[in-house]
């Protein structure tokens, strides 16, 4: 990584914008989007984290508690964690029906009709636990590995990790990311390099036919643009000859390389009118309550198809179901449903889904006490992620609560572990992904993490 710099290079060479002929050596020099071989054989190659920001209740979707629904309204037998969001009360049986699917027999609740039609493809996690009940501790812990302090995201240590499978487009995108709860920090890149900052298309306050690389289209010439960039091509040498190598400017340099690059490459990705009427229709474009969401979906496979390592689509802030949990809870199903289905579909029809990993979740789950009347609080305690694809076992069901759904009892899965077998699946050990930065080597899971090798094919 500590290469030649654009700079020198350009000193050197003598050749003004000429670079831009030269782009696979800059890769080279400085290992900003070449390809980094994996440290072991990998299961995938990239990943779609469908992030549901807010905390879906556990309980009303995928962990099945019929003696929670029998002793709905008595007293939890369960001492309540010593440290809680808010008051709650008794307990809160689930108010939707659950029925098995599939040869795995998984138990899905009736909102997820959809995700329940593909549930043999999926790996549940059941036993997922995470140390913070607060949203904004509760999301850089799961996107950072840290709830106190500024760590890179895990998609950022993933893009310094291997690298990009394309020099037109980002390693890193998140669509419609999140403004709150931690905001950019879920996924920057810290003291990475600043090329593996996640880059942001719209955010959860635009709808998504806003969810799009700005400026990409239209403006000055290429002509026009490539004698801008040669004049500053040139300011940059004379600055690196006084200041030597600076390595904020050369993350701003990175980032105009990229940006010229993606001119040639991103209109057309994010093009939906290439896709056909029956896959547009099969992620819910056809419907006011799918399309959203299903248009971001869409656009995750087509990033992807073109070598894009993570990209995250957030589902926006609307989990929380501290009250209306009946209404709220099916109005966010009916949105995420369809095309969530249609993406993993889509992905095995491809045969996508055999080297990407989907993974499924929020920054915790819920209580199985009421709160509000019909609403339950937040629980880091014990909740449910799954995933599907690249190396997991599909039709599994790995890990489980408590009777009452509130503690992970069995197959303990903490958001550490979950990141160790992420990077494992992608042919990296946690361990020795590090960097050095003030004084002492980094790593995604610091000093934790273990890869829970029971979901591995």
């Amino acid at each position: 990584m500590n290469g030649i710099s654009r700079r020198n290079l350009l000193q050197s060479a003598a050749c003004g914008f000429g670079w831009l002929a030269t782009q696979g050596i800059l890769a080279g020099a400085t290992g900003q989007w070449a390809i980094q071989p994996p440290q072991f054989p990998a299961k995938a190659k990239r990943v779609i984290f469908l992030f549901m920001h807010g905390g879906p209740s556990q309980m009303d979707l995928f962990d099945y508690k019929p003696l929670l629904t029998r002793d709905s309204g008595k007293p939890s037998p369960i001492p309540k964690p010593r440290v809680v969001s808010s008051a709650t009360g008794n307990l809160l049986g689930s108010p939707f029906k659950f029925k098995q699917h599939g040869q795995s027999g998984a138990w899905v609740s009736e909102l997820l009709p959809n995700i329940a039609s593909v549930s043999d493809k999926l790996c549940f996690l059941n036993g997922v636990h995470c140390s913070n009940s607060r949203h904004g501790g509760a999301l850089l812990e799961l996107h950072t590995g840290s709830d106190t302090f500024i760590r890179p995201s895990i998609g950022s240590w993933v893009s310094y990790g291997l690298g990009s499978e394309c020099s037109d487009l980002p390693a890193f995108l998140t669509l419609a990311p999140t403004l709150s709860h931690g905001g950019v920090n879920n996924y920057a890149s810290a003291f990475l390099p600043a090329t593996h900052q996640g880059v942001p298309l719209g955010s959860a306050s635009v709808g998504a036919e806003k969810a799009r690389i700005p400026f990409i289209e239209g403006g000055p010439a290429r002509g026009e643009q490539m004698a801008e960039m040669d004049l500053l091509a040139h300011f940059n040498q004379v600055h690196g000859a006084q200041a030597g190598f600076d390595p904020r400017l050369e993350g701003q340099v990175a980032a105009m390389e990229m940006a010229f690059r993606m001119q040639g490459v991103a209109p057309a990705v994010q093009d939906l009118t290439m896709e056909t009427k029956e896959t547009k229709t099969a992620y819910g474009l056809d419907d006011p309550v799918t399309k959203n969401y299903g248009q971001l979906c869409l656009m995750a496979r087509r990033f992807i198809e073109r070598g894009v390592r993570f990209v995250q689509v957030t589902h926006s802030y609307k989990w929380d179901q501290h009250d209306r949990l009946r209404a709220d809870l099916s109005r966010n199903c009916q949105e995420i449903d369809r095309p969530v289905a249609a993406l993993i579909q889509d992905l095995d029809r491809r045969g996508l889904l055999e080297d990407t990993l989907v993974w499924w979740g929020g920054e915790f789950g819920r209580t199985p006490v009421a709160e509000g009347g019909d609403g339950r609080d937040h629980n880091p305690h014990g909740f449910t992620h799954f995933l599907a694809g690249a190396g997991v076992k599909p039709g599994f069901r790995y890990g489980s609560t408590d009777d009452y759904s509130y503690y992970a009892v069995d197959g303990k899965v903490h958001f550490h572990d979950l990141h160790a077998t992420i990077l494992h699946l992608l042919g990296m050990d946690h361990l020795r992904l590090t960097y050095r930065h003030a004084g002492r080597n980094f790593r995604l899971t610091d000093v934790h993490g273990e890869i829970v090798s029971p979901i591995l094919t």
